[in-house]
């Protein structure tokens, strides 16, 4: 072929592409008349879904579509093997996710195969390197790449959990306070959660928000927010909710004890705090033993050593 018409056949093929491109772009394209009457036949026209995130609900719906049977069999060999179903629900729920069980086992199995790509890649880059394939070696390398992407995945969950619930306690105090202050001025405590709810933000207020929430569908408030008692794991909070239940439930004076409950929580805060600092402390001094005496002391003793060997010499 001369590359004459090459040519022709390449800027032949690029016009086409470049006609194509314009024609079916947004300001040139035809609207069609289903597009035009969705807006006046549907109570409610769905939304883009350019305005939507990518969710891991998403993410893990496309694995299953692509990877279903292979995902599915290294979900229950992975929960046959480390088990622990109760515990991870239990963490599941107190991260107040929708995940099942199911999904975190598919997340680990997503986990696991990235962390077997990326221990096969350095296995053979090393290997590149070294000129050789240790097949031993880079087996070991795989299979710890794989149970590290699983433990990983449960480890971040143990971390997800842990910076909600001190989220919750950092919040806990002003809440506390709030409804206190709401119950003093004559509101009722589900009057009190709900202007509560309505004016502040953050992970404890929509806590009390879905309960409140729950409670409106149908749902007893005592029932949801005994709901929320059981998903956590702090104590001051579960205090916080029982307090709430037995004034709903017996009509008790709430206001000194939500108040009594901010304090002990403040000063729980600063206990925290001061044994934060003593641990940084203790931390700090590894740099100064570690690096800075050892040059300041070679300092010292330098000219020193240098006069002695030069005398020696």
């Amino acid at each position: 072929m001369s590359s004459g018409l090459l040519g022709m056949l390449l800027g032949l093929v690029a016009s086409v592409g470049l006609v194509l491109a314009v024609t079916y772009a947004p300001p040139f394209r035809s609207v069609r008349l289903v597009d035009r009457l969705a807006p006046y036949v549907h109570d409610t026209p769905p939304p883009s879904r350019l305005l939507g995130t990518a969710t891991e609900a998403g993410l893990l719906t496309a694995v299953r579509r692509v990877f279903g049977p292979v995902v599915g069999d290294g979900a229950r060999v992975i929960d046959r093997f480390l088990g622990g179903r109760a515990a991870v629900r239990r963490r599941l729920d107190a991260l107040a996710t929708d995940t099942t069980v199911e999904d975190f086992r598919v997340e680990q199995v997503v986990w696991g195969g990235l962390g077997l790509l990326g221990a096969a890649l350095l296995a053979t880059l090393g290997s590149v390197a070294a000129g050789s394939l240790n097949v031993l070696s880079a087996a070991l390398l795989c299979l710890a790449g794989a149970m590290g992407g699983v433990l990983g995945r449960d480890w971040w969950l143990t971390q997800q959990v842990q910076r909600r619930e001190d989220l919750l306690l950092a919040e806990f105090p002003v809440v506390a306070e709030l409804l206190a202050l709401a119950v003093t001025a004559g509101e009722s405590p589900a009057a009190a959660i709900a202007r509560v709810t309505r004016l502040s933000g953050g992970e404890l207020a929509r806590e009390l928000g879905a309960a409140l929430g729950r409670a409106r569908a149908g749902v007893p408030l005592v029932d949801a927010l005994q709901e929320v008692a059981d998903r956590t794991s702090l104590d001051p909070l579960a205090r916080f909710i029982d307090g709430l239940l037995v004034a709903i439930e017996r009509g008790t004076p709430l206001a000194e004890v939500l108040r009594a409950q901010a304090a002990d929580v403040r000063e729980a805060g600063k206990r925290r705090l001061l044994e934060a600092g003593g641990r940084k402390e203790i931390a700090m001094m590894v740099p100064v033993v570690f690096l800075v005496l050892p040059v300041t002391v070679l300092f010292a003793l330098f000219p020193g050593l240098i006069s002695i060997v030069s005398l020696a010499q």
